[in-house]
């Protein structure tokens, strides 16, 4: 993996945990160890204010835009994304993912990584982060172990007007239960506050689709980290992000781009 755009002085993202100066010839031609992967993807620093919530996506692309390949990312990804999926995963307090996402591709609790536990525990982090599945029905299979084994128990992230019998169906299951939203829906403004009061502040939302789209349009989403895969595959798949557009289209500056084997690991923060 070599680092083709490194970040500078001048155009990393303020506190964004580029790495800057770093020599463009540094890692070429050899696998980055996940202890560099961690530093290249670190979260902002904490400012004497305490820790403000910082709102993370990772995504994968195929080069006309599909964001899956038979309803699913794997088939669009690779190694490395996937070992860069894990250290952002292993970075992250809590990972927030869509219903429709828990459902399509069969998400299973985060699990305890070794190779990060000694970084977890000098952050102040559980073993592994949590899952927080958004969802305004809470049509969910509670007997997945998503709900029956998690590391760190899960939550979900729901309206005010969630059906009570849905909402003790999950509470039964072990999960707990947030409200950020006084209707049927999820406000993302409020989801990232309530996560935040809960003290979740590095956060990580692996989509889908519409869930990103949310995000996006409710202006809270900090970074992407967007995996461009060197395919095509035409046909009707969805985008990274989905939903209405937004009414200007919002600029994020590139922090860094790694590439291998012609997969494109890029980094965008807020401009």
């Amino acid at each position: 993996m070599r680092r083709l755009f490194p970040a500078t002085d001048e155009t990393a993202a303020p506190d964004s945990g580029g790495m800057p100066g770093e020599d463009v010839r540094e890692g070429a031609g050899r696998e980055w160890s996940l202890a560099e992967l961690a530093a290249a993807y670190a979260y902002p620093e904490v400012g004497p204010g305490g820790p403000l919530p910082w709102l993370r996506a990772n995504m994968v692309s195929t080069l006309d835009g599909a964001a899956q390949h038979d309803g699913r990312s794997q088939p669009i990804s690779s190694a490395t994304d996937m070992r860069i999926f894990g250290t952002l995963r292993a970075l992250a307090d809590i990972v927030v993912v869509g219903a429709q996402t828990v459902r399509q591709e069969g998400y299973r609790p985060a699990r305890a990584r070794a190779e990060f536990a000694g970084m977890r525990e000098a952050a102040g982090q559980s073993p592994a982060p949590a899952i927080a599945v958004v969802s305004a029905s809470l049509d969910l299979d509670f007997a997945l172990p998503l709900f029956t084994s998690p590391l760190v128990p899960t939550l979900i992230l729901t309206g005010a007007s969630a059906a009570p019998d849905r909402v003790a169906a999950a509470e039964k299951a072990g999960a707990r239960v947030v409200t950020a939203g006084d209707g049927i829906g999820v406000d993302p403004a409020r989801a990232v506050q309530a996560l935040a009061g809960l003290g979740y502040t590095r956060l990580l939302t692996e989509g889908g689709p519409r869930l990103l789209g949310q995000l996006v349009a409710a202006g809270v989403l900090d970074e992407l980290c967007l995996t461009v895969s060197p395919m095509l595959t035409a046909g009707g798949a969805q985008r990274i992000a989905g939903g209405p557009a937004v009414t200007v289209p919002q600029r994020f500056r590139l922090v860094s781009m790694l590439e291998e084997d012609g997969f494109l690991f890029t980094r965008y923060g807020r401009s």
